[in-house]
């Protein structure tokens, strides 16, 4: 049992680093009709490769497994282009069921994950729901008990500690939307993170400081909202200064791609860079797979210009929807969503 439980951990570790690593650069032609909603087309892309109309899976060794980190950014993206809400509803409930909310954040005892415990709690501060009640379960007080006296936000388990930029970040946007606020500590040691260069690092204190897209992105989001705005200005300033003559980031290979891009397009345009934004946004708009595709991909954000694969295009669309319309964690919505998938509109 033990080492199954240590496989299944281990597996959502890596596909939670995964997720803050992967990406990719300009596709296959996005010849959408003119007119048509690019953030809504995709969002309904995405909503059509729900399992069941609800969830995510990743499949490792022939088995499928539950991918709530995958599932939540699919929530995002339905509220950052304000369609799906239906199915947005519906990937929430799952995720929040017991048994496969604790297999995310853990059981609150010997296992509870900063990362996730973070991220589940933004995704139902989006929805409009409340985290201090997630079927039983206060999200923030145990987030706000997983603050170490550094400030930094640590996983309690056997597996050791695993809290990176991302765990940090999206607990400091989480604890923001509540009355009591981010503790002041929490942001004190993120900016202290920052590389010499500007951007932030995905994983703190290691040999060499080195700047991730990804990590940067969302440090920027999470400083802005906790009133840092020097210590966001950095990093904004070192996002431009690595921005691609196309309009792209890329990721630690250093290849672009629709994720990092879409990460780094959202802060972008919270952090008050139009035009980089743009240059952003019109990168992303080419990965668009468009009218001269199959009907099942049209709408799909393509991971890297390449060969079009739906297994990469999942994670890919759901983040370069955040680039694509421009809005941040911090103030982002479900409220005014609309329900439906909607398909690309093709001549």
């Amino acid at each position: 049992m033990v080492a199954r439980l240590s496989r299944h951990r281990l597996l959502a570790l890596f596909c939670g680093v995964l997720a803050a690593l992967t990406l990719a650069a300009p596709a296959t032609a996005a010849s959408a009709h003119p007119g048509v909603d690019r953030a809504g087309a995709a969002a309904g892309w995405l909503a059509r490769q729900l399992v069941d109309g609800e969830r995510f899976e990743v499949v490792f060794d022939g088995v499928a497994y539950p991918d709530q980190g995958l599932t939540l950014d699919a929530v995002f993206a339905f509220a950052a282009a304000g369609v799906a809400d239906d199915f947005g509803t519906r990937a929430l409930d799952w995720v929040t069921r017991p048994d496969v909310r604790d297999g995310y954040v853990g059981d609150g005892g010997t296992e509870a994950y900063a990362g996730a415990t973070a991220k589940l709690a933004l995704a139902v501060q989006v929805r409009g729901g409340d985290p201090t009640d997630v079927g039983g379960v206060d999200l923030i007080a145990r987030l706000r008990g997983l603050e170490s006296p550094s400030g930094r936000f640590t996983d309690r388990s056997a597996y050791g500690n695993y809290s990176n930029a991302f765990s940090q970040s999206f607990a400091i946007l989480a604890l923001d939307r509540t009355a009591q606020g981010a503790p002041a500590t929490a942001a004190t040691w993120l900016a202290g993170t920052r590389c010499p260069d500007g951007g932030y690092p995905l994983l703190p204190a290691q040999p060499v400081c080195t700047s991730d897209v990804d990590a940067t992105a969302l440090a920027v989001q999470a400083l802005q909202a906790a009133g840092r705005p020097a210590a966001a200005a950095a990093g904004l300033r070192w996002l431009v200064s690595v921005q691609g003559a196309n309009g792209s980031f890329a990721d630690s290979a250093g290849v672009p791609n629709a994720n990092s891009t879409g990460l780094a397009a959202q802060a972008l345009r919270t952090g008050h860079r139009p035009l980089a934004w743009a240059r952003a946004r019109a990168f992303l708009v080419g990965l668009q797979v468009g009218c001269g595709a199959a009907p099942a991909d049209r709408g799909a954000v393509d991971f890297d210009g390449g060969t079009f694969d739906p297994a990469t295009a999942t994670r890919a669309t759901g983040q370069a929807i955040l680039g694509l319309t421009g809005d941040g964690y911090a103030t982002l919505s479900a409220t005014a969503a609309g329900s439906g998938a909607p398909v690309l509109s093709c001549p």
